[in-house]
């Protein structure tokens, strides 16, 4: 009695697993291998053959040169002591917020000091009064956001024309020549892929 009536439920339940564990993933696979090879093998970039990132996750920029991301919290293992984790800026295997909340006196003092880094490292832009975007002090939802707002991309022109010995204008163009409006004109916000940003400003002339 009791077998007869876990069957149907045993034979459903192996079934529906089968149906949306391995065979839709299966076949969403596929069908989006053939309409969009590129998304579907992760919107990869390749460099000479090399790959150098993905447009959808963003890289730990740090050098003058180059523009900066937004702050990542995701965490790896600490090099020097496997059992503990340690900061690892855009580790894809680990995205997460920084689930801080708006009390929170860590959250308080990163913001802090992004701000007085930001500061040091952007003067010009600071000495004409501009203010620091929001979204350069704090992380994504993810920790892998690929992209800046024109502003935030903006605020760093300075610093990068300085770095490179460029006309500011022509960095406030280039900037301004990779910006992405929203899909359909609605859908999302004005933006611009930091790497993409970043390959652009190397084939620049000096």
């Amino acid at each position: 009695m009791v077998l007869s009536q876990l069957r149907p439920a045993l034979v459903l339940f192996l079934l529906l697993s089968a149906l949306t564990g391995l065979v839709y993933p299966l076949a969403m696979t596929a069908l989006s291998t053939l309409v969009m090879p590129d998304r579907a093998e992760g919107s990869l970039i390749y460099d000479r053959g090399r790959i150098i990132g993905s447009s959808l996750i963003g890289q730990n920029f740090t050098a003058p040169r180059y523009f900066h991301g937004r702050p990542s919290a995701t965490m790896g293992p600490d090099p020097k002591d496997a059992s503990k984790t340690s900061a690892a800026p855009y580790n894809a295997s680990a995205s997460l917020a920084s689930n801080a909340g708006p009390t929170s006196k860590a959250l308080l003092d990163r913001v802090t000091a992004s701000i007085s880094v930001l500061k040091a490292e952007n003067p010009d832009a600071m000495a004409r009064g501009w203010r620091i975007p929001v979204e350069l002090v704090t992380t994504s939802a993810s920790g892998l956001d690929p992209d800046l707002s024109p502003e935030g991309a903006l605020f760093q022109v300075l610093r990068v024309a300085k770095a490179r010995n460029l006309d500011e204008e022509r960095v406030r163009h280039l900037v301004m020549s990779q910006i992405r409006q929203p899909l359909l004109g609605f859908l999302g916000e004005p933006h611009v892929n930091v790497l993409a940003l970043n390959r652009a400003l190397d084939r620049m002339s000096p």
